[in-house]
């Protein structure tokens, strides 16, 4: 097995990976933190917290580790694409990481206050209220429009480079267009109801991909060209 097909199932799992952390990591924090009277209870619930925190730190490795593996095969077709993808999908991950230390700080600021019993449980709400709305700017908007500009960026490179077949890249650009509408709306305070919605056709497309990867890897055609042959040299 060469280089680039053992590139390509690595990138596919990261893929999968990046898309179940992310899912499963939000379902078990958000429940806790939009629970009437949840950061009261965050100490009882420390487990799961923890457990989502660590699913969505999976996912900021997951998606750095796939721009870090397709930079050297992207930037021989088109670099400046390359180099954009690894620069917005390491912000995205910074994101991510910011936005889980939030609850974790709420863990012990909630642990703190059952400690010292605060009689003063509206100040402590407020506290929290401002921390958790935070969070939700950063997983709620910020996060989507660096995932779906990081999507454009990819799925582009892969238009151009030929690397998976064209319906499956040109899926993706479709894809990432309603996403970064609906978190752009969010901005302005446009309310889409119907925003998860919105949002299933990458994530449809990114589950795809990844298993595409690992089972048919990338594309031979994209390896036919003079510069494509001297990049499979390189990484064979």
């Amino acid at each position: 097995m060469n280089t680039s097909r053992k590139t390509a199932m690595l990138v596919g799992a990261l893929f999968l990976t990046a898309m179940v952390t992310s899912i499963t990591g939000g379902a078990l924090i958000e429940p806790l933190l939009n629970a009437p009277q949840g950061l009261v209870t965050l100490p009882a619930n420390q487990t799961q917290l923890v457990s989502g925190v660590l699913l969505e730190l999976i996912n900021a490795i997951a998606v750095v580790g796939i721009a870090v593996m397709m930079f050297p095969i992207l930037k021989k077709r088109t670099e400046a694409l390359a180099l954009g993808y690894v620069a917005v999908r390491i912000i995205e991950a910074l994101m991510q990481i910011v936005s889980d230390v939030i609850p974790l700080s709420l863990l012990t600021f909630s642990q703190g206050y059952i400690i010292a019993g605060t009689p003063d449980v509206a100040a402590f709400q407020a506290v929290g209220a401002l921390w958790i709305a935070a969070r939700a700017q950063l997983v709620g908007t910020m996060l989507g429009i660096f995932f779906s500009l990081g999507a454009l960026l990819f799925y582009s490179a892969l238009n151009r480079s030929g690397l998976v077949p064209r319906w499956l890249s040109i899926w993706g650009l479709a894809g990432a267009v309603p996403i970064l509408t609906w978190n752009l709306s969010g901005m302005f305070g446009i309310d889409l109801s119907a925003g998860m919605l919105l949002a299933l056709p990458i994530i449809l497309n990114e589950i795809v991909l990844g298993i595409w990867l690992i089972l048919k890897g990338f594309e031979p055609s994209a390896f036919a060209s003079g510069s494509a042959k001297q990049l499979q040299a390189e990484l064979v």
